[in-house]
């Protein structure tokens, strides 16, 4: 077998527009000592992608690689790795950037071995999303049942998987959603009831949903645009849990609204900050996948686009064109 000395990859050199994506060849990267390198079969799409395109998220270099997340098999291991080998079928949520390539390299720990149950496309289009809901309902607020939430974008890859893990759990999760159809998708996957921003007044419904009682926890990741909305859908002493920034971030936060709203509890947490040792990575990646094993989580793999397809594949997902996950296939 010839060596393969160069990949295909999608770069950038400014922050923009999806224009500003490029598939390029570069060498083939070598993993260092405690790194793997791994063949993609398909990548995930994520929304922080296009936070660091367009510049939200700062990147160490230019050019810049993309993505985070992927799936594939094991082709070459840096010294000092010992819970992977060569042809390990695995998957990664937490890479240097530059999961947008034919082959990537990242630190071992980063990397968890695949059940064979679960496919490449599966995998890359939850692991992210998938310990995203993980963290949001079993850590940062860890419901026990009968609970009552919000959860905005629930039609959305994330939003998907909430539903149905909320449903699992004994959860009555309020969607929020933009039209009819994500409406019936989101009440498919499990949701106790919806809302379409669009016409209906969030606030006004989640009051009439709960008879006046409100929700327990809002889980927003739109960011600017529903910050008080969101605020305004919490009984007292609940719990705001700003996760993205779709919209923009939320600035300028006079904390005293938090008590005026009656005492409220807020937070703004991310992966990195739970998934923060090999230890527990692997633990939240073992919950996510027997829940996909039992059934109870299904990953609706929506749209599938080709490496070179990078670009229009992001500015689908910005343009809230897609529902469920989006992957890109090398």
């Amino acid at each position: 077998m010839v060596k393969q000395t160069q990949i295909k990859q999608i770069q950038f050199s400014r922050t923009g527009g999806s224009e500003v994506l490029e598939l390029v060849e570069v060498a083939t990267p070598e993993p260092g000592a405690g790194e793997v390198r791994v063949a993609n079969q398909a990548i995930g799409l994520n929304f922080i992608d296009i936070y660091f395109r367009t510049g939200l998220y700062p990147t160490a270099v230019m050019p810049s690689g993309l993505g985070t997340e992927g799936a594939g098999v094991v082709d070459a291991i840096g010294e000092g790795v010992t819970h992977l080998k060569v042809g390990d079928r695995v998957a990664y949520a937490q890479a240097p950037l530059g999961a947008y390539a034919e082959q990537h390299v990242m630190p071992a720990e980063k990397v968890v071995r695949l059940p064979d149950s679960i496919d490449f496309d599966t995998a890359a289009g939850c692991m992210l999303k998938g310990l995203t809901v993980q963290y949001l309902l079993r850590q940062t607020y860890p419901l026990k049942g009968g609970e009552t939430i919000l959860f905005h974008a629930a039609a959305g890859g994330v939003g998907s998987l909430a539903c149905q893990w909320a449903k699992a759990l004994g959860v009555r999760l309020i969607g929020t959603v933009s039209s009819a159809e994500k409406a019936e998708i989101a009440m498919r996957n499990g949701a106790w009831a919806t809302i379409d921003y669009t016409r209906e007044d969030v606030v006004e419904r989640v009051r009439e949903l709960t008879g006046g009682e409100m929700v327990d926890v809002v889980y927003d990741s739109v960011g600017k645009d529903t910050w008080l909305t969101s605020l305004d859908c919490l009984k007292k002493r609940g719990l705001m849990v700003s996760f993205g920034n779709a919209s923009g971030p939320v600035e300028g936060v006079n904390l005293g609204i938090l008590n005026q709203k009656g005492s409220l509890f807020a937070t703004r947490p991310s992966l990195a900050g739970y998934a923060d040792t090999r230890e527990r990575f692997e633990a939240m990646a073992e919950e996510l996948f027997d829940m996909l094993a039992s059934g109870k989580l299904k990953v609706d793999v929506s749209q599938r686009f080709s490496l070179a397809e990078a670009g229009k594949a992001q500015d689908a997902v910005a343009g809230r064109q897609t529902t469920g996950s989006t992957i890109l296939l090398p």
